[in-house]
């Protein structure tokens, strides 16, 4: 029987020709590996540079590596029990490193570790613990491909990963079973050569898989853009957006080789998950593809018909840019840049014709909002509500937005949050004419309606004076602050949910509130007409969720379920605030999908303004999920939200919840 011996065994004594026959070898594999890398990285390093590119802050960039890379955080995180086994094969593959370099010195007779000293006992036993533990999760990565095979993983195994799995396993006992054996024993020596040629075997393989993201995913997360779904600047009068292969720049590239096909896009993805033809894996691959084949010099058209050979048009303007892909992204890939990249060179280029886009577009060139109704309605909403005017002495200049300036339930919200804020004592106005923030045509592509709306706003609110910005619509927090840098320095903006929650002490809850009845928030003055917009949408529907009194006494037993909208959760990292305020009017109820992990409601991306889907509507799969739950109330914290959710509630059949935004909920307890 064989016992463990007390050190690893390893070869004392190499011949002469086996010495030349392991140079060789060597030479042979790092010969192959750079055959297919060396064009990879040539193709890296041949396209266009990214003009927003900043080395600074390289401590951030030094601390995602450390959370992402070396400590594997999002891999687990999000996916713990396979993110766990491939967390173990990435800490054994770090724990070898030292390994492996000693193992090929010790073929020429150099090696640096030796195994009877106390530093190499401890360290080639601490190599062995992650032998083991690497053992284990490879293997349980092998059985869940092959025989669990979750569908996001794709309708083909790809048998390459059994490959390379099965390398990796075998790399790991051999290394183990030297510890069995002595350095005298020809076991010692034949498992030498099996590690070795597992080695040098495993190397070229490398580049020609999905597993290349060994290599290029830590660069991937370095060099990642600050912030979450930047959207580039365009350069010059010629750039366009990505149209063809000379507008691919070098981090689309290293990010398109970096894929390791897992699908955790795939599973999260709203446009996925409904049927559609967009899969963000997909249009990854697709430009992966391009760059193998046409290249980064091509000048031919990226994105095809449907069913194209690289990307397709139709999918990438089925999405919500709802950012769930490039948050659970584990080897750094920033899907969004990459789509509104490509519905840019559609748009800029004329290729894309689509009649609710173009009228959407129209409509903003010529009027106010992107619901088409008239400005003048916006004005007898102010003077109904009895809105102060923004003068330059208050405090806070309350954006009203499309939504909230047009919408009738828009204006509900508006209406609820103008109640707290004059409860509090807040000093505000809205301004007397506003224009579309540019959110919708940001992200369908259309660049120079973009600037246009950017441009006004900016010279609108500095003629004003206006220093801080509160707004109810999350779409507009994050156009007003991010995008519009590009053409100037916008003022201080904050959601809602966070000016509200930091004065969370000095509003009244259910216990103290005694309110027997709140009476219903006035709507605006719209008509049915006005409400229907170009979008396809009836944003004025009474459907039968709407009909219901919902103007009851808060009750602390009431269970709110709350549906954190993308661009205030991923985009904004808002994720407590909401939840604070919602435990002053109710119970808090979460959904199976909440936080980071929320699901899109539908309408982001410009698509609430693009008419009907294809496959299940995203707001109706949300809707269902939210009211599984069993919660008698559904909070909601964006107007986009709301009118998805009104919309799939009221075609449900039964009771639905009620839906309310934060601040109605809050305006509740306030008394009538």
């Amino acid at each position: 029987m064989t016992s463990l011996s007390a050190t690893l065994a390893e070869p004392q004594h190499f011949s002469l020709p086996e010495k030349l026959l392991f140079l060789v070898l060597v030479i042979a594999s790092a010969a192959l590996f750079w055959r297919r890398f060396g064009p990879i990285l040539h193709k890296i390093l041949q396209s266009r540079k990214d003009p927003d590119f900043h080395l600074a802050p390289i401590g951030r960039r030094v601390w995602n590596f450390f959370t992402e890379v070396i400590c594997q955080v999002k891999v687990i995180q999000q996916r713990p029990l396979p993110g766990l086994a491939h967390a173990f094969v990435f800490w054994g593959f770090c724990a070898f490193a030292l390994v492996t370099l000693n193992h090929a010195a010790v073929g020429f007779g150099i090696g640096f570790l030796d195994p009877a000293a106390w530093y190499g006992r401890i360290y080639f036993y601490l190599a062995a613990a992650f032998a083991v533990a690497c053992a284990i999760g490879i293997a349980g990565l092998f059985i869940r491909r092959f025989f669990v095979r979750p569908r996001w993983l794709g309708q083909k195994v790809s048998s390459e990963s059994g490959i390379i799995a099965g390398l990796i396993f075998l790399l790991m006992v051999t290394y183990l079973a030297a510890f069995f054996t002595t350095d005298a024993a020809p076991a010692a020596r034949v498992l030498w050569w099996i590690h070795t040629l597992t080695l040098l075997l495993f190397l070229p393989l490398i580049p020609h898989t999905k597993h290349l993201h060994l290599v290029l995913s830590p660069a991937t997360i370095f060099l990642s853009r600050d912030g979450f779904s930047q959207i580039p600047p365009l350069v010059g009068d010629e750039d366009f957006g990505l149209v063809t292969g000379k507008d691919i720049t070098q981090l689309v590239s290293l990010q398109a080789y970096s894929c390791v096909e897992c699908g955790r896009c795939t599973e999260h993805c709203p446009a996925t998950n409904t049927g559609k033809e967009l899969n963000p894996k997909e249009v990854i691959l697709g430009m992966r593809a391009y760059l193998n084949g046409p290249g980064p010099a091509s000048e031919l058209p990226i994105l095809t018909g449907e069913g194209g050979v690289y990307v397709s048009q139709k999918a990438v303007f089925q999405c919500t840019t709802c950012g769930s892909c490039e948050f659970q992204c584990p080897v750094g890939i920033q899907h969004l840049p990459i789509i509104v990249g490509l519905r840019r060179g559609a748009v800029n280029t004329g290729t894309w014709e689509d009649d609710y886009g173009s009228k959407l577009f129209n409509q903003l060139e010529r009027g106010s909002n992107a619901l088409g109704i008239s400005a003048l309605e916006r004005d007898k909403f102010i003077q109904k509500q009895e809105l102060p005017i923004f003068d330059g002495t208050q405090e806070y200049c309350l954006w009203l937005g499309c939504m909230g300036g047009y919408d009738p339930k828009g204006r509900e919200i508006v209406a609820a949050f103008a109640r707290v804020m004059n409860f509090l004592g807040s000093s505000y106005g809205v301004l007397k004419k506003e224009k579309c923030t540019g959110d919708p045509v940001r992200r369908l592509g259309n660049d120079l309606l973009f600037q246009q709306l950017a441009e006004e706003n900016l010279k609108n609110l500095a003629q004003n004076k206006v220093k801080k910005i509160v707004s109810i619509c999350p779409h507009c927090v994050r156009t007003i602050q991010e995008d519009w840098k590009a053409y100037g320095a916008p003022p201080e903006i904050e959601h809602h949910t966070e000016f509200m929650a930091r004065y969370a002490d000095k509003l009244p809850r259910i216990a103290d509130s005694g309110v027997p009845q709140v009476s219903r928030l006035r709507p605006g003055n719209e008509t049915a007409d006005d409400a229907r917009s170009v979008t396809g949408h009836d944003f004025s529907r009474a459907e039968s969720a709407e009909k219901k009194d919902w103007a009851l006494a808060p009750a602390k037993s009431e269970k709110i379920v709350f549906h954190d909208p993308c661009y205030l959760g991923r985009y904004r990292n808002v994720y407590d605030q909401p939840r604070e305020l919602i435990q002053i009017t109710g119970t808090l109820v979460e959904a199976p999908r909440h936080r980071e992990r929320s699901f899109c409601c539908g309408a982001g991306g410009g698509l609430a303004f693009l008419g009907e889907e294809t496959g299940e509507r995203v707001s109706h799969a949300r809707a269902k999920e939210l009211v599984a739950t069993g919660a008698t109330t559904i909070g909601t914290a964006c107007p986009f939200c709301n009118t998805m959710f009104r919309d799939a509630l009221g075609e449900m059949n039964g009771t639905a919840p009620q839906l309310l935004d934060v601040a109605q909920l809050i305006a509740r307890n306030l008394g009538g």
